[in-house]
Formats: C-alpha cells, sequence, structure tokens
C-alpha cells in the first residue's frame, strides 16, 4: 500500500481520550499489559499526508485572525459529495459549517420543535444522540431496528409509523451508516423510511458522518437523493472527523436544499454564536476532499475490510455464544454476549471488566441501548487488533474469566 496503515503509534501521554481514559468504573488495567484503545470512535492511524499539508501551509502564515470560509471549502464538499456519493446540483447555499455534528443535530430540532417534544430515534442508538437530545430537553422515543433471519438489522417501517403518530412526533434522526450496528442501508431501505417521514410530515435530521466508511463494496447513499421530498425535508450533518481522524480539530458541515428549512436552522444556528470557523479546521477539510485525500480513503476502507473480515471470522470460531453482525460500514463491531455470560454465569459488567485487565479497552454497549452489548473499535494496525483478540481469547472467553 501506498499509505502507512501498520505503525503503531504511541497514543498514551498525547491528550488521548481514547488512550488515557477507561470508560469503565471500577476497571483497571494489569500491570503485564498495555493498553489497546478500542473504544471511543476515533482511529489509531495518522491522518492523510494532504491534510497535515494543507495545516502545515496555512501555518506558514501567522496570522489566525477572523476570516471568511474561502470558496476552497465550498468547492472542495461540492466535489467530494458528487464523486463520493454522485450528488449533482450541489451549491455554496446549501453548505454551510457547523463546529460539530451533535451541535448541528440539536440546531436543526431547535428550529423545529419545542423543548419537551418527542423526537424519533432508531435504537441502538449513538450515544451522542441520546445525551445530546436528553440535555435540550427532548423525549427520545425509540424504533427498535431487528435482525433478520441472516443477522442483518433492518428498520420496522410500520413500528417507526406507529411511534411517530402515536407520539405526535414532527422530526426524527437518522443516523446512516448507522452507528452501532454497523448497517449501510440500502436505496430502497432509505426510501421506505423516507416515505414514512413524508406520510407523517415528519423533519428528518440525518446525520451521515460516516458516509465514506463504507466496507466490502457497499455504497452509502445520501437520504436527501432519494426523492425530491426526501431532499426538502431533510436536514444532513458530515464531517471529515470520523473519515480522517481529525475529531480533536472540531469542523463538520450541513448540507440544506430547501430554503425555508435553511432558513430556520441558520437563524437558530445563529442564536448561541457557536459556529465560528476554525481556520485550521476548515483548511484540514480541504486537505482531506482531494484526489490524495480520495486516494487515502480508498485505502482505508481495504484495510478496515480486512480488520473487519479478520476480527469477525475470529470472534465466531473462538468465542462460542457471542453473536454478531458483520459491519458493512463504520469501524464499529458490536458484540451481543447476552448468550454468553448467560452459559458462563458471568455478569457483562465483569465481562468489560476482564477485558479491561488485560488491555483491551473497549466499551460497554448498554449505553447504546441493547443489553448484554459491548462495542469494539477496529480502527487499529491488524497488528494490534490481532493481539487484542488473542489475549480476549486466551485470558477472556475462556472458563477462567472469574
Amino acid at each position: 500500500m501506498k499509505y502507512d496503515f501498520t505503525t503503531v503509534l504511541k497514543r498514551e501521554g498525547m491528550d488521548s481520550l481514547a488512550a488515557d481514559i477507561i470508560p469503565f468504573s471500577d476497571a483497571s488495567v494489569k500491570e503485564e499489559f498495555s493498553k489497546i484503545p478500542m473504544w471511543v470512535a476515533d482511529m489509531s492511524f495518522a491522518t492523510a499526508p494532504s491534510v497535515t499539508r494543507a495545516i502545515s501551509k496555512r501555518l506558514e502564515h501567522p496570522v489566525f485572525g477572523y476570516f471568511k470560509l474561502p470558496d476552497a471549502y465550498f468547492d472542495a464538499i461540492i466535489g467530494w459529495q458528487k464523486q463520493r456519493f454522485g450528488v449533482e446540483n450541489l451549491t455554496k447555499e446549501d453548505i454551510g459549517y457547523e463546529n460539530g455534528v451533535l451541535g448541528g443535530v440539536t440546531s436543526a430540532l431547535d428550529s423545529f420543535c419545542s423543548k419537551g417534544d418527542s423526537v424519533l430515534l432508531h435504537a441502538p442508538a449513538y450515544i451522542g444522540f441520546t445525551q445530546t437530545l436528553k440535555n435540550n430537553g427532548y423525549n427520545i422515543v425509540f424504533s427498535d431496528l431487528y435482525q433478520d433471519e441472516h443477522g442483518v438489522w433492518r428498520m420496522d417501517y410500520e413500528d417507526m409509523k406507529k411511534k411517530i403518530i402515536d407520539n405526535r412526533i414532527h422530526a426524527a434522526v437518522f443516523c446512516s451508516p448507522h452507528n452501532p450496528s454497523g448497517r449501510v442501508f440500502e436505496r430502497c431501505e432509505i426510501e421506505r423510511a423516507m416515505e414514512v417521514y413524508r406520510e407523517t410530515d415528519c423533519i428528518v435530521v440525518a446525520d451521515e458522518i460516516w458516509a465514506d466508511i463504507t466496507l466490502f463494496g457497499n455504497r452509502h447513499i445520501p437520504a436527501q437523493s432519494v426523492s425530491e421530498d426526501a431532499k426538502n425535508r431533510t436536514i444532513a450533518v458530515y464531517a471529515p472527523s470520523k473519515t480522517f481522524n481529525l475529531a480533536g480539530l472540531v469542523g463538520s458541515y450541513h448540507i440544506i436544499y430547501n430554503r425555508y428549512l435553511r432558513d430556520r436552522f441558520l437563524k437558530q444556528s445563529s442564536l448561541t454564536h457557536y459556529n465560528m470557523h476554525n481556520v485550521l479546521s476548515v483548511h484540514a477539510l480541504i486537505g482531506a476532499y482531494s484526489a490524495e485525500g480520495a486516494e487515502w480513503v480508498d485505502e482505508l476502507r481495504k484495510v478496515l475490510s480486512d480488520n473487519a473480515a479478520y476480527a469477525y471470522q475470529y470472534i465466531l470460531d473462538n468465542f462460542k455464544g457471542i453473536s454478531l453482525f458483520r459491519p458493512q460500514g463504520t469501524y464499529m463491531l458490536f458484540l451481543n454476549c447476552e448468550g454468553w455470560c448467560r452459559e458462563h454465569e458471568i455478569s457483562l459488567d465483569d465481562l468489560i471488566r476482564a477485558g479491561i485487565s488485560v488491555g483491551v479497552i473497549w466499551q460497554d454497549g448498554r449505553p447504546f441501548h441493547k443489553e448484554g452489548t459491548i462495542r469494539m473499535n477496529l480502527a487499529l494496525p491488524m497488528s494490534l487488533l490481532q493481539e487484542a483478540l488473542e489475549r480476549l481469547k486466551n485470558y477472556v472467553f475462556c472458563t477462567k474469566t472469574r
């Protein structure tokens, strides 16, 4: 490969949430084991060289005062959306800067809902959604995804419609590709979901931050692209952060085609004055959404596909009683541990602590509104992934766990 996805980078002591925090109470790593961060959704890979070059070039000019978004910023987004997702006729007016996707979600809901309103969300659900919606005074109504006979996560359209009608819901948050399940919805599925939203006159906030991270040949379909109605009832939010490992820089963007939605959204988001542009993140996006950045992402997707395939098969072969879906997108693996815990009479808490004790820093899946689950981050060098799985096999998923 042209780019480096094998070097093990030192992350501890570098202000890294993933490496320096253990996300579970009363859990600790035994002295003889190194930490392998596999929880929060960032990557243990260096970002694309085109990103660091763009930042370095901007740093050559030693003034960081107030600035306007350059045309190159909008051109980069328009080009990326066209080349990667087939989006046509996207204009500068349709795009706006956001400091973060969750802030964009909040502004969208505040534009069309009142505090105390109910909002539809699929479960399992990204913990950032649940925390943000609750903190901002919204009542969350979950429509559970279900797994079909092949283990594929599916939307329950009848349940979605019933929940929207019964709870007088006027807005839904739609996560696509879906975190934490790893599902990349097909066009026909998104069309049916958007038809439910049309029939119930529901505004849609589409979080498509994982759009670039599709695996095994799966392809992301923007929700706004499936129909003219979808285009006019959807506020979509994107970011290069998951794709290029830029969460620490801060910087996202929205795409809103409908002028009425856009005017309401922009007015609401302007009230807090939180969306001041970050000059370095703007230039990082320009470097990311380049021809070289696209080449880097294609290699990354191959690496992540290989990691997902390896982890999926290793777990099936060695961790009997654990069930899982091979992710079609994102770099997260969602393990259902209920069967294994029941068979071995071990609590999920003890299982999570056992993994952390041997340095595998994984994440409790219950806050994602799915009992008996653990979430694992696969965006790390293959050598670390293999080491983590071997530790789990030898020290955790065995009869001596307790």
